[in-house]
């Protein structure tokens, strides 16, 4: 691990790249940045230590967050945007990207289309809610990724069921109830990939279940871009605050409707599906930020 103070004030500006798992994604990155001659630092999250007594030297110009862990990446983007780093992404975008319901207020807020949504607090208004909608309905955690805990409620009965369960269960995560409208896909959704101002590229996933979520095993193929696709992904882009970002987004008879918004995308299954390099793309605007020596 590179110590805080290690940078001299005169080498020339580089990137880190801060990481707590090693997963496919993060040796695409790191193989990025090595052919395009691009120094950079790994920083295993986990062993990362920073003593807020000591004075601080700017370590680095640019650090691309790339923890799993949200709690732990939001810390750590926290601590270098203070420093005076450009993070990939910035705290702000994480503290909304990583909380459903701030991300569909950013997204309400700039006018972005979504799935119809709202937000209850007992099980009264969560009911009278759900009524307005129509069933079925879909209850998620404001808080989770890869399809976790998410809930298709065909009526009352079962929404009745869940919020019962949840009230149980107690705890802060259970005590808001956010829910959507259910939306008549095509048995696939769409991923883009948001890289500063640019869709660089974007998959179908497709799956006979409702979830249509690779972890939850959708497969990937190739999405062309086109205007819609473009122009309502870089809105949502824009209303969380903009970086390196994922948008998923459902076909409707509406158009296409923002469902969330990634702030540590995942894409080791879209490089070969689309022929776009990603990662390459990724190192290119990180580099791009670099600020000259």
């Amino acid at each position: 691990m590179t110590r805080v103070l290690e940078r001299p004030l005169d080498v020339a500006p580089r990137i880190a790249i801060v990481y707590d798992r090693l997963r496919p994604e993060e040796r695409l990155l790191f193989e990025a940045f090595e052919r395009r001659n691009v120094p950079f630092d790994k920083l295993y999250a986990p062993k990362f230590t920073f003593d807020f007594s000591q004075p601080q030297v700017p370590r680095y110009d640019v650090v691309l967050g790339r923890c799993v862990s949200q709690t732990r990446g939001l810390a750590i983007s926290r601590i270098f945007s203070a420093l005076g780093a450009r993070v990939l992404n910035a705290p702000e975008v994480i503290e909304t990207c990583g909380d459903k319901l701030a991300t569909n207020a950013a997204l309400a807020r700039a006018g972005v289309p979504t799935p119809r949504t709202g937000v209850a607090f007992d099980t009264e208004s969560a009911l009278s809610l759900a009524e307005r909608f129509g069933y079925p309905v879909v209850l998620k955690p404001t808080v989770g990724s890869w399809g976790r805990m998410v809930s298709r409620l065909n009526d009352q009965d079962a929404l009745e069921a869940v919020l019962e369960h949840k009230e149980t269960l107690g705890g802060p995560q259970h005590k808001v109830f956010y829910l959507q409208e259910f939306v008549q896909k095509p048995g696939r959704d769409i991923r883009a990939f948001v890289v500063g101002d640019e869709v660089v590229a974007a998959i179908y996933r497709t799956s006979a279940h409702w979830v249509t979520n690779t972890a939850r095993g959708a497969v990937a193929s190739n999405c062309p871009l086109y205007d819609e696709l473009a122009e309502v992904s870089l809105r949502a882009a824009r209303a969380v605050g903009g970086g390196v970002l994922a948008v998923d987004l459902l076909e409707s008879e509406r158009g296409l409707l923002v469902n969330e918004v990634n702030h540590t995308m995942e894409f080791r299954n879209s490089v070969t599906t689309t022929g776009v390099d990603i990662p390459a793309l990724v190192v290119g605007y990180a580099s791009s930020l670099l600020v000259p020596s």
